[in-house]
């Protein structure tokens, strides 16, 4: 049974979806999964339907910003509007994965949902020497240092490093699409990379070695051609929803004996 991960649709913006959808399930298609689409018009019976068919939650980014209300600030004027449909999908599926302890890979506006998911706060407005938005042509627009012994440091450290794509093994460099970032850290999530020059967080995890909950600020589905870090971390996350499901199954088994 190939395994099915969960995606939104990435905003109530249609023009934007045609455009940002794609890589998403083509990454996920070349990683050996099948997305399952999530329209974030749906009936809830319906999204719950299709979630207990699916493995794995991809959040993926958005041309929305977080609403602040969220984490318990005003909105300032930099801060774009928000996409009350995709929380609400996103909140469906969340529940769903921390319920029955799905994996979950968040990027860009889906790294900062989980982190508000789980009581984080956002930068609304990122002012710092680095570019965080060069536009989406910049394969490599700056280096983030990943935290050793964290889930990202492993799955930096599956890539060959004969591979000139892989870069070294405690430090490489990312594509950046986005205006806010992770202020606090939510609940039980650990800073796994961030912006070396600047210290901007790019990425968290949930500090669980039984439940993988992986958030990147950047776009890996820009670049899994291009890079190795790319491909390995999508391959890493359908590994773990391949990992859960045989759990289950196994699960299955050994309550139909008892």
């Amino acid at each position: 049974m190939t395994t099915q991960i969960a995606i939104p649709e990435p905003s109530s913006d249609s023009v934007y979806n045609q455009r940002s959808l794609p890589p998403y399930l083509a990454a996920l298609q070349s990683a050996g999964a099948i997305p399952v689409i999530i329209p974030l018009h749906e009936r809830q019976d319906r999204v719950a339907r299709l979630l207990a068919g699916v493995q794995g939650m991809l959040l993926p980014g958005s041309r929305y910003d977080v609403d602040p209300e969220r984490y318990g600030e005003d909105r300032i004027p930099e801060c774009g509007e928000a996409d009350p449909a995709r929380t609400a999908v996103d909140e469906l599926l969340l529940q769903d994965a921390f319920n029955l302890r799905k994996p979950i890979l968040g990027i860009c506006h889906g790294a900062q949902t989980v982190n508000v998911w789980r009581s984080g706060a956002l930068v609304q407005h990122l002012q710092t020497p680095v570019n965080h938005s060069p536009g989406r042509e910049v394969v490599e627009a700056h280096p983030v240092s990943v935290a050793a012994g964290s889930r990202l440091a492993a799955i930096l450290h599956t890539i060959d490093l004969s591979d000139p794509t892989s870069g070294p093994p405690s430090e490489t460099r990312v594509n950046s699409s986005h205006h806010q970032a992770i202020r606090v850290p939510g609940d039980n999530l650990l800073v796994s990379a961030v912006s070396p020059v600047d210290g901007v967080i790019e990425g968290v995890e949930l500090d669980s070695p039984s439940h993988f909950v992986v958030a990147v600020q950047w776009h890996p589905e820009r670049t899994y051609i291009q890079s190795a870090f790319s491909r390995a971390i999508f391959t890493t996350f359908i590994k773990e929803a391949e990992a859960w499901e045989q759990q289950q199954l196994g699960e299955g088994a050994v309550a139909r004996h008892v």
